[in-house]
């Protein structure tokens, strides 16, 4: 395109960068599956729909220590990652970043609200593009400054939690009580929610559409923009720094590697006996409870990153590496698809399985789904440059319809 951007062509891709999305896009099924399988509720507090015990507990404790808040965060770098690299090769091509930028978050903002309220109201894209127009504005900062200012934001996004933790021995007893229901939901809560999601899409919006906006308003002032926002800063210092590209001595990656996983499982491990031993109870587990596995989740995703890196560095060639990466340059693909396969499987208007498959079993729907994931990307990319909404969003970001078919089949 002559004097404007144009899509990354496959020559210019990096190795890991693609690989680390494949993984973290694979990764957040472990925890979005529980919203999608049972009461909302349930995925704040493992003990809402009554205790845990057996197979259940060790799924639970698994998916907590190993995935909860640690693919989130990956994406969430990667995504500051994404803005730098996308606007530096607009510059590259002539093209001013700023409208491309803002005309590439808008459309992800509309993709997010048509997921959220239409599909699924654990949607991550409405966050990320509100949070993606402001890290823009960083984009110039010096690594360090880029790094600092994201553990601020962190920082600041785990003081507002510790201090409505704090506080809620001044609330009203009414507000208490509210968010009592959210945390333990009476009975006829749970049967009312479950009855919903059995039933057909358009009953669900009762449900879906309110909880759409909290987690869009007044949920991402107080919490998401801080972290989502302040990892996409850190993103952008890793990728300054040529962390994510692989560009450190291999040294680096093993001590991060091995580093983040002894400090974030010690972390996360505190936090869940804490959360025991009060008892799941509300005052606690609520708003004080998850700060151990808040900067566990930090620490953990870095030490994946590692682990990924050294594995493209290790076997670049290898099938799992490359099928990984192909994942992860579908990954806006992949993340969409997960949502209409678990909504066919789970809701009323698919085959109603909603509040009836446990942990275990939820498990098994995890791992098939990243078996069809690792073989139809492959063969999608083969045939194609794009997935089909990454063409979908490309286009619409460059205001014409771009060419996504290849010639002939990649080989």
């Amino acid at each position: 395109m002559n004097g404007q951007a144009a899509p990354v062509p496959q020559a210019e891709r990096i190795l890991s960068l693609d690989a680390i999305r494949g993984v973290a896009v694979l990764g957040i099924l472990v925890m979005n599956i529980q919203s999608f399988a049972l009461p909302s509720s349930a995925y704040l507090n493992p003990t809402a729909l009554g205790p845990l015990a057996g197979a259940g507990w060790w799924v639970w404790l698994l998916s907590h220590l190993f995935a909860d808040r640690k693919f989130i965060s990956i994406f969430s770098m990667l995504f500051g990652a994404g803005v730098l690299l996308f606007t530096e090769r607009a510059e590259a091509r002539g093209a001013a970043p700023g409208p491309l930028h803002y005309r590439r978050m808008a459309w992800l903002l509309v993709f997010g609200l048509a997921h959220a309220y239409l599909l699924w109201y654990g949607d991550i894209l409405v966050t990320y593009a509100l949070c993606g127009m402001l890290a823009f504005l960083f984009r110039k900062r010096p690594a360090r400054a880029l790094f600092i200012t994201g553990l601020v934001a962190l920082a600041f996004g785990s003081a507002i939690y510790l201090f409505f933790g704090w506080s809620m021995r001044f609330w009203p007893p009414a507000s208490v009580a509210n968010l009592l229901e959210t945390w333990r939901p009476a009975p006829d809560r749970l049967a009312w929610e479950t009855e919903l999601y059995r039933g057909g899409w358009l009953g669900q919006m009762a449900h879906r559409a309110p909880l759409a906006f909290f987690l869009q308003v007044p949920f991402l002032l107080m919490y998401e923009l801080w972290r989502a926002g302040g990892l996409m800063l850190v993103g952008m210092a890793l990728y300054k720094w040529g962390v994510l590209a692989g560009e450190r001595p291999p040294g680096f990656y093993r001590r991060l590697l091995a580093g983040g996983l002894v400090a974030g499982l010690g972390l996360a491990a505190y936090g869940v006996y804490r959360n025991v031993a009060a008892g799941w109870d509300v005052r606690y587990s609520f708003f004080l409870g998850p700060q151990w596995n808040y900067w566990a989740g930090v620490l953990i995703a870095l030490a994946y990153i590692a682990a990924v890196v050294l594995a493209c560095r290790a076997w670049p060639a290898s099938g799992l590496v490359r099928r990984l990466a192909a994942v992860g340059r579908m990954a806006f693909t992949n993340y969409l698809a997960q949502t209409l396969i678990c909504t066919t499987l789970f809701y009323g208007h698919g085959l109603g399985l909603y509040g009836r498959v446990g942990r275990p079993g939820q498990v098994a729907i995890v791992m098939a789904i990243w078996l069809l994931q690792l073989w139809y990307s492959p063969l999608w990319l083969a045939r194609f440059r794009f997935g089909p909404f990454e063409w979908l969003w490309r286009s619409l970001t460059y205001g014409q319809r771009l060419p996504n078919r290849l010639a002939a089949p990649q080989r």
